[in-house]
């Protein structure tokens, strides 16, 4: 019997900038956190996982949310990892794709989040990942915030 398909959430935001869609992404993380969910963050390269690392740490002041970045051989790691290029360990629950492309492993992962901001390039990038994955059979649910909820 064949695994079941991840469950993908693309959420569209309704602003152009990526610092925003990053932010955004902080609030996922926390909610994932609080509801002792794990995540594994998938970033396009390590100055992009340097740098969300260094938002979690700052984006609220009256907020903490443990995380590093992934390390192999990490023997307690904590339950939000950054990784970029790398397979992580198949135990997280949650999959947080930063990335242009559909990571090779995404299967590992019951549920796959996709954001996806204002700019076309990016949106365009979306489009193809969407279709990835819905050709692949996985479930999908699309959310639209507006700025205001940003």
């Amino acid at each position: 019997m064949a695994p079941p398909k991840p469950t993908i959430d693309f959420y569209i935001l309704d602003t152009s900038s990526g610092q925003r869609s990053l932010l955004f992404a902080c609030r996922l993380l926390e909610k994932a956190y609080e509801a002792a969910q794990s995540v594994y963050i998938h970033a396009p390269s390590q100055e992009e996982a340097e740098r969300l690392d260094q938002l979690l740490w700052t984006y609220r002041d009256d907020s903490f949310i443990p995380h590093n970045l992934y390390q192999a051989a990490d023997p307690f790691p904590p339950p939000i990892q950054i990784g970029y290029g790398e397979t992580p360990p198949p135990h997280q629950a949650i999959l947080l794709n930063l990335a242009s492309a559909v990571p090779a492993f995404y299967q590992q992962f019951p549920r796959i989040i996709e954001i996806v901001f204002s700019d076309p390039s990016v949106q365009q990038l979306a489009r193809e990942r969407y279709r990835y994955y819905r050709d692949q059979g996985c479930n999908m649910t699309n959310y639209k915030i507006k700025a205001n909820e940003l």
